[in-house]
């Protein structure tokens, strides 16, 4: 689960963790009443998406309104919030399709004598938390990355016992950082460490880490995302989640109890397992297919959800195919069948159907859909599915 940038430095603050006086608006009549309440002679108006590099992002509407401004009077921070709310940024990681500007965070200005990248995510080859810092901050870290990995700098540590602060002097000296803001840095990583573990989450990013002339470290940017399995222990963030910026068809299936996702491509796909289903969306590839989706209907979907699975599939207007991939195990082929059968009269299916069922009760399941008047490509095996699905779309 991702929130927004306001969100998150509503946690650091509470935590500790050195964040800017700012205020969210909804409005442009109060952004501009919160430049005047932060009394600051420069502040910075940031949209609020989910989704990063929004400073040179633009929106929809005008090419030359940037998600991220600086402006000087509360009169500039109104006209920039009237451009950004209520319009569709683009960026980087939106895709072409943006997202719709609902809030504006309106931060108080800062003396920035050095700008660094840090963040946190689970290195599952690990198994352990790990810190990344670089001096590149302010920057795509992804590019960082690619072209240049030698300037990130890691520190792994264990979420029962938090970074330790030998680790976070071992980082200072690669990131040159000196002097009193050594035990800056000290209290900043371990307190983000120990609120990265405390919230379980899966990503805490900060981009960029800057550090004041009087050697302070702020977070001047906030980025958290949290494991979704663990919201039933996290009342608080679950109360976070802004719907307005998911897929809606992703709520619809969580609300039926499927794991959905939405892709690009054009042949969904309806899998029991998350296993198979990743591995049906591989052989889709393969055969110079596109996955239109993720979906693992469980081991005990029943009629209903199975039924409202294919409605969540039909309903994205790409969809051109369907392959179903079961395979039985606690989930029974001919419940499936008897769902397939129900789907076909409820919703019905104007695009080719490809099945395959393997497992518990198959022949059961073979026999309701070969009696039945839906239809249907049948398939032996995965492979024989896959080539099918895509050949019915000419791909």
């Amino acid at each position: 689960m991702k929130i927004h940038e306001f969100q998150a430095k509503e946690l650091f603050a509470n935590a500790g963790v050195a964040v800017l006086q700012n205020r969210v608006a909804t409005t442009a009549a109060e952004a501009a009443a919160a430049f005047e309440e932060l009394g600051t002679a420069v502040a910075v108006v940031k949209a609020q998406i989910h989704a990063g590099g929004r400073g040179k992002g633009t929106t929809v509407e005008n090419p030359e309104q940037h998600g991220v401004q600086l402006v000087k009077s509360a009169a500039e921070a109104q006209e920039v919030a009237e451009n950004l709310l209520g319009k569709t940024l683009v960026t980087i990681q939106t895709g072409p399709e943006g997202k719709v500007v609902n809030q504006v965070l309106i931060e108080q200005g800062c003396d920035i004598a050095r700008e660094l990248y840090l963040g946190i995510v689970l290195d599952r080859a690990v198994k352990m938390p790990v810190l990344m810092c670089s001096t590149e901050g302010g920057v795509e870290i992804e590019k960082v990355a690619e072209e240049t990995p030698e300037l990130i700098y890691k520190e792994h540590f264990d979420p029962h016992f938090g970074l330790q602060g030998y680790q976070v002097r071992k980082l200072c000296k690669k990131l040159g950082i000196t002097g009193a803001s050594v035990r800056s840095a000290v209290k900043f990583m371990q307190t983000l460490c120990k609120l990265y573990v405390e919230f379980d989450c899966s990503l805490a990013e900060i981009n960029p880490l800057v550090v004041t002339s009087d050697g302070d470290l702020i977070a001047l940017d906030a980025k958290m995302s949290f494991d979704s399995n663990a919201m039933y222990r996290q009342k608080g963030v679950a109360e976070y989640r802004d719907l307005s910026e998911e897929e809606p068809t992703e709520i619809r299936a969580g609300e039926a109890g499927l794991s959905y996702i939405k892709l690009d491509g054009n042949i969904a796909c309806l899998v029991n397992g998350a296993g198979l289903a990743m591995s049906t969306m591989d052989i889709i590839k393969l055969h110079g297919g596109e996955p239109a989706n993720f979906l693992d209907v469980g081991g005990g979907a029943d009629k209903d959800q199975v039924t409202e699975a294919f409605r969540i599939l039909l309903s994205d207007p790409n969809v051109k195919a369907v392959l179903v991939n079961i395979f039985g195990g606690i989930a029974r082929c001919s419940t499936i069948a008897d769902a397939i059968v129900a789907a076909s009269k409820e919703v019905g299916f104007e695009v080719p159907l490809v099945v395959r069922l393997e497992g518990t009760e198959v022949e059961e399941g073979r026999r309701i859909l070969e009696e039945s008047d839906v239809d249907i490509i049948t398939a032996t095996d995965l492979t024989d599915a896959a080539s099918k699905v895509c050949a019915a779309i000419g791909a």
